[in-house]
């Protein structure tokens, strides 16, 4: 049997093990909200938690297992290495000189009606929508669904291509890798929270005023190529991190297609321990925007600041606490993967090949957090783009379909069956024997429903706002 054959025939069953997945999982989660700092709806579920959370990390279990059985090396090759080139490096050129000038004309909007448009509510205001439905939602979707566009759109590396650079140094410090953009990304969560970015325009000016002197400081103490291509804008990489997860590929002679999630299985995607560290913030900020609007999370946020702690410092501290919670998880993982496969690869070396697949699980969450609220507000954003300094009083917004959420449940899903596969590819890349492969899969597969079971238990929950921050 030829190999395309075989190829054919477990891309077959990997499908029929997703919908049998999904099919036994869906009616478990349907009812919890998804979109859990997103929608007012609650996110009870009418059966023991227990159940409930023992249902959803079963899914993932069980489709470890089913993968674990694709033990020949030539389909896993096949997936991982096949590509299909798509357009050349001229096209490639006018694309980016479209969408470069698309974002200074979006950056150049957003400024100018946050700073002169009518003081409205943030789903009237042209910027507030623009920046959260069209990059926040819309783009970083089209980044892991399609491919990364962030490298041609991004205006402020066209802004700083134009200014002198290297007063610092002419090559980033790679000592600092993507720290920069850990720290900074952690940042921005937190004034998300804390400011009244998405309802108030002034709020959201001077976050990007500060964004801009922030970036483009930095790549004028560098140089453009190696601020934004080496991890110190966090928004370069973040889109390069989810882009690591869509099907269309840059390659030196252009845009390749290729399998979904094949990327993740590059050994330059996360190439230092600060990229680690981005991966889990991605994974992190969105669990943690489902628990502070919990009752446990409202629960600790008020006994805090009970205590006589600053509202803002106590989401900081939650904000940091989770993500050194969910990094000690991690490197625990690395650690036992190393033991369990009885290999002489260091627990770094481990820890950088296995982390990709972790953003696999954030495009699920970011879609299944994001979706809907797109969708809602896609008419709003429109509406407000044709008259930007004379928005509607109330802009049209669509009711979601009571369906939507088993559309959101299966992203969650998909997120995390993605990132089975892609650790099996990886772990028979790195082991030769098949049976120490498998056993190097556990660690991670543990760390994945330790996440999965997280997230479902959160959005399980009925909603509330956030205590002590404005609207």
């Amino acid at each position: 049997m030829s190999g395309r054959s075989v190829l054919g025939r477990r891309t077959a069953i990997a499908l029929l093990i997703g919908l049998a997945t999904l099919t036994v999982s869906v009616g478990v989660v349907a009812a919890s909200n998804v979109a859990a700092g997103l929608s007012q709806e609650s996110g009870d579920v009418t059966i023991p938690t227990w159940l409930y959370l023992a249902t959803g990390g079963g899914v993932i279990g069980a489709s470890a297992l089913m993968t674990m059985l694709v033990t020949d090396r030539a389909v896993i090759d096949d997936y991982h290495d096949r590509a299909v080139g798509l357009g050349t490096e001229q096209v490639v050129a006018a694309g980016s000189l479209l969408l470069g000038t698309l974002g200074l004309f979006g950056l150049a909007l957003v400024i100018v009606v946050a700073g002169l448009g009518p003081d409205v509510a943030g789903f009237a205001s042209a910027a507030v929508l623009l920046t959260f439905v069209g990059g926040r939602a819309l783009l970083t979707t089209i980044a892991y669904v399609v491919g990364n566009p962030w490298p041609a759109l991004n205006p402020w590396r066209r802004i700083a291509e134009v200014l002198p650079h290297g007063f610092v140094a002419e090559e980033y410090p790679r000592r600092l890798g993507s720290w920069p953009a850990v720290v900074a990304l952690l940042a921005l969560v937190w004034l998300e929270i804390v400011a009244p970015l998405s309802s108030s325009p002034g709020a959201l000016l001077l976050a990007v005023l500060g964004y801009s002197a922030f970036t483009i400081g930095g790549a004028v103490a560098f140089s453009p190529a190696t601020w934004f291509d080496r991890g110190g804008d966090p928004l370069s990489t973040w889109f390069r991190m989810y882009g690591a997860v869509a099907p269309v590929q840059r390659t030196d002679d252009g845009l390749a297609v290729r399998f979904p999630g094949a990327r993740l299985g590059d050994d330059d995607v996360v190439t230092d321990v600060s990229a680690i560290a981005f991966v889990l913030v991605l994974v992190w900020e969105l669990t943690y925007s489902g628990f502070i609007v919990t009752a446990p999370g409202v629960a600790t946020i008020e006994f805090l600041v009970g205590l006589g702690l600053p509202p803002a410092f106590v989401y900081l501290a939650l904000l940091l606490a989770g993500f050194w919670l969910f990094w000690k998880v991690y490197w625990l993982a690395a650690e036992r993967t190393r033991d369990r496969a009885e290999t002489y690869i260091s627990t770094r070396y481990l820890a950088l090949r296995f982390a990709p697949a972790l953003l696999a699980i954030a495009a699920g969450y970011h879609f299944a957090h994001y979706a809907g609220f797109a969708i809602t507000l896609w008419p709003s954003l429109l509406e407000t783009l044709a008259a930007p300094l004379s928005p509607p009083a109330n802009p049209t917004q669509y009711r979601l379909a009571s369906w939507f959420g088993y559309v959101e449940i299966a992203g969650i899903l998909i997120g995390h069956i993605l990132a089975v596969w892609v650790s099996h590819t990886i772990a028979f890349e790195l082991f030769p024997g098949k049976l120490q492969a498998i056993r190097s899969q556990y660690p991670f597969i543990v760390v994945m429903i330790f996440f999965t079971m997280v997230s479902l238990y959160l959005v399980s929950l009925p909603t509330m706002s956030p205590p002590f921050v404005a609207a």
